[in-house]
């Protein structure tokens, strides 16, 4: 490996190791914590929806023709609407987001299954089956348990999301140290002659 690029390459593969780490300890806070976790994110999406609104007014105003400014501006107004409506009522706003997705699960679930019998002798197309199953009876369970399941659906699918992205991550960046150490170690750069 080249002697400068390998300095630049551990430090990253250690940010991308604490980068996990956290996500990993993020995601278990969340797990314990469900409620929290679904307090915290309606107000982080509260404020980018704020945000996003700023910018789709200034966008608003770029754009050409009557028909697509009217369109930002509501558009923005929207954002701002529900931004705003998310931040000053932040429960009301976990079991909206908790019925959005359970209609969101419902409707991928039934996509899946609909998929699955489309290209059913594909190698592989069970695990869309299966996947399409799962997604149905996730959707069934936070709609038939609503208002009661914002209480824990937000926080449990974003621990677990949050789990299972800071394990990957971890595993993918150990795998390619390994994956260094060992074509390093037969390098011809690495060996030095007498």
């Amino acid at each position: 490996m080249n002697p400068i690029a390998e300095p630049v390459s551990n430090r990253a593969s250690g940010w991308s190791i604490l980068w996990a780490v956290l996500s990993i300890v993020a995601g278990l806070f969340a797990l314990a914590l469900p409620l929290e976790a679904s307090f915290g994110a309606v107000l982080v999406i509260g404020w980018v929806l704020i945000f996003s609104s700023t910018f789709q007014l200034l966008h608003a105003f770029q754009s050409k023709g009557i028909g697509h400014i009217v369109w930002k501006l509501l558009i923005a107004l929207l954002y701002l609407g529900v931004g705003i409506y998310f931040l000053t009522h932040p429960l009301l706003g976990i079991a909206t987001l908790t019925l959005a997705i359970a209609i969101f699960f419902l409707a991928e679930g039934v996509a899946d299954v609909v998929i699955y019998f489309k290209v059913r002798g594909s190698s592989g197309s069970g695990w869309i089956l299966l996947d399409g199953i799962d997604t149905l009876i996730l959707g069934l369970m936070i709609w038939r348990h609503w208002p009661s399941s914002a209480l824990w659906a937000i926080g449990t699918l974003l621990g677990i999301s949050m789990l299972m992205t800071g394990m990957s991550r971890l595993m993918i960046t150990l795998a390619a140290r390994r994956l260094r150490a060992v074509s390093g170690a037969g390098s011809p750069d690495q060996t030095k002659e007498s």
